[in-house]
């Protein structure tokens, strides 16, 4: 080996190590930083428009910005996460009250209303508390179970305030500079980028569509859902329906259940409650347009505009659930988009048969005939 490439060799391997403890050191904050990446890149054309207006004061807008994101997204989470809590507490005082005032006994008379085949179901059930004799205690438990499993996590958040609190300012902190210097950090990240300037531009283009896409996708489908929900929820006399739309818009991004682990329920209880046509309006409504607009809206928003298979796409998103929580929702299809880019720029280099070379002309012109005319 030469000199150089010694010092090349020794140069890489104190990079790397210094890479590997930089990457030690910054895990903690790897998703705060992730999520205020994803809401820049969303929000960064409007923070383009609010410098204009402004007249070039780009940190004035990137204050703005953020204090607004904080007010329209942060706010909203915080105070809906305390609101199930609240609400699960009411739930176990109600279901103990109803349990007191005889209600498992009350329960086949109850249940032979609701089926066609009323005898068998009151004669099951009667069975099943006559037979085991602990459904009560089991009910009241099972209420209880929920609720201490609600207060529990409201508990665990309080204890690892300090650590929701560093996370918060990670992500606010780092969502103000990327609106202020974004510009600036993507550039120097670009060039340093070991590619040629093709490659580039076609990942970073498949990237930025990619994200877009996703998150409109994921975000304008669940607030459609939610508003779908929250209205059959209002007319149908549900209780609690904005915060059961609330919660239907948090959970409408899960592959699996989605909003119907909200609008199902709902939909037994109203069952239970009567009248019976409001639970059945409510099944059929959730199963018959809440669910299509899912399977319509998702797609057609994040397939057609990231150009991802919708087969792969599901999976990238349950699988990016799966492997890294609430955000591998949008980290799965960008991860997804990036290996299918990487995978079109080797087909386009290595597996492309290349092209005859044109035949060029000889330097020695065919014997008769003149310069000019070989010319």
């Amino acid at each position: 080996m030469t000199r150089r490439q010694i010092f090349a060799v020794c140069f890489f391997g104190v990079l790397l190590v210094l890479l590997y403890q930089i990457v030690i050191v910054f895990r903690p904050f790897l998703l705060p930083v992730l999520w205020a990446v994803i809401l820049t890149h969303i929000m960064f054309p409007l923070h383009v428009r609010v410098t204009r207006v402004l007249r070039g004061r780009g940190t004035a807008s990137a204050a703005l910005l953020t204090v607004g994101i904080m007010a329209l997204v942060v706010v909203p989470v915080i105070v809906l996460a305390f609101l199930l809590v609240e609400e699960a507490g009411i739930a176990y005082d109600a279901v103990t009250a109803w349990i007191q005032s005889g209600g498992v006994k009350r329960l086949p008379e109850d249940l032979a209303r609701l089926s066609a085949g009323g005898g068998l179901t009151q004669e099951m059930i009667g069975r099943l508390i006559v037979g085991q004799g602990n459904l009560e205690a089991f009910l009241q438990q099972s209420a209880k179970a929920l609720s201490g499993f609600l207060v529990d996590q409201l508990t665990g958040l309080v204890k690892n305030v300090f650590l929701l609190v560093v996370n918060f300012l990670v992500m606010i902190i780092t969502l103000f500079f990327l609106f202020k210097d974004g510009t600036r950090f993507f550039q120097a990240l670009y060039r340093i980028i070991p590619l040629e300037e093709t490659h580039k531009e076609k990942i970073f283009s498949r990237l930025d569509q990619t994200i877009t896409a996703v998150v409109k996708g994921i975000v304008i489908t669940a607030i459609v859902q939610g508003l779908l929900a929250g209205l059959a929820y209002a007319v149908l006399g549900a209780p609690f329906p904005v915060f059961l739309m609330g919660l239907t818009i948090l959970l409408a991004p899960l592959p699996l259940g989605g909003t119907a682990l909200v609008w199902g329920p709902v939909a037994l209880y109203l069952l239970w409650a009567g009248p019976v046509w409001k639970g059945v309006v409510l099944l059929v409504w959730g199963a018959g347009v809440v669910t299509t607009a899912d399977n319509v809206l998702r797609p057609l928003l994040i397939g057609k505009g990231a150009q991802l298979p919708v087969l792969l796409l599901f999976f990238s998103i349950l699988g990016g659930l799966a492997a890294y929580g609430l955000i591998g929702v949008f980290l799965g299809p960008i991860l997804l988009a990036i290996l299918l880019t990487a995978i079109q720029i080797y087909r386009e280099e290595y597996l492309t048969e290349p092209q005859p070379a044109p035949a060029s002309k000889s330097a020695v012109p065919p014997e008769g005939t003149s310069m000019g005319e070989w010319d």
